[in-house]
C-alpha cells in the first residue's frame, strides 16, 4: 500500500507585510492587543470559531505559526487588554503577520454578511435610529459586548456606549479588511496606530 506523504506547506508569503523597521515592544503590545479586538468582531458578527480561525490558518500555511487550539490561545491571551493573562506575553512579528492574513482571509469569507451590516447601520444613522432597533446589529453589538466584557480587564468598568463606538467602529473596519488590499490595508492600519500608542478601545 503506497503512503501518500503530505508535501511541507509553503513558507508564508509576507510581500504586503513588509516594515521599515522593527517594532517596539510596546508596539508590538498594542498591536496584538487591536488584533485581538478585530477578531473579537468577527466572532460576534459571523460566530467564528477557533477552529474556523485554524482552518484559515491551514488555508494560508500558517501551521507553523498557529498550529493549535493551544496556540491559537496563548496568542490571543497575551493581549494586554485581557484578564489572566496566560499566554506568552510577547509576540513577534511574524506571529502579528500571521493573525493579520488570518483576520483578512476570514472578514472575506463573511465580506456580504459584513457588507450588508454596514449598509444597515448607515440606513438606520440617516434615519436618525440607533444600531440596536435592527436584529443583525443589535445580535451582534450584544454579543461584542458579552464576549468583551467577559474577557478583558477593563471590561467591567468601560461605559457602555464607549464599547457600542469600539464594535461599530470594528464592523466598519472588517468591510475594508475583507476588500481586495485588505491585508495591506489591515497591516498599515496597525503600524500606524501601534506608532501613536493609540489605546486599543479608544
Amino acid at each position: 500500500m503506497t503512503s501518500i506523504v503530505k508535501p511541507p506547506s509553503p513558507a508564508p508569503h509576507w510581500g504586503n507585510l513588509s516594515l521599515t523597521s522593527q517594532p517596539e515592544p510596546d508596539q508590538l503590545e498594542n498591536i496584538k492587543a487591536q488584533l485581538d479586538l478585530i477578531l473579537l468582531a468577527l466572532e460576534a458578527i459571523a460566530g467564528i470559531s477557533s477552529e474556523a480561525m485554524l482552518q484559515a490558518a491551514a488555508d494560508l500555511g500558517l501551521e507553523s505559526v498557529v498550529a493549535d487550539r493551544v496556540s491559537l490561545w496563548r496568542l490571543r491571551q497575551s493581549s494586554p487588554l485581557r484578564k489572566g493573562q496566560g499566554g506568552r506575553k510577547k509576540l513577534d512579528v511574524e506571529e502579528a503577520r500571521a493573525l493579520s492574513l488570518i483576520v483578512c482571509h476570514l472578514a472575506k469569507q463573511h465580506n456580504e454578511l459584513v457588507r450588508r451590516s454596514v449598509a444597515l447601520l448607515e440606513q438606520l444613522a440617516e434615519q436618525n435610529k440607533e444600531p440596536h432597533q435592527a436584529s443583525l446589529l443589535g445580535n451582534y453589538l450584544d454579543a461584542f459586548h458579552n464576549t468583551y466584557q467577559e474577557r478583558m480587564e477593563d471590561g467591567e468598568t468601560v461605559p457602555t456606549d464607549v464599547l457600542t463606538h469600539l464594535a461599530l467602529k470594528l464592523l466598519i473596519d472588517l468591510l475594508f479588511y475583507g476588500s481586495q488590499n485588505g491585508v495591506r490595508r489591515l497591516w498599515l492600519t496597525l503600524l500606524e496606530r501601534s506608532i501613536h500608542s493609540q489605546p486599543a478601545h479608544a
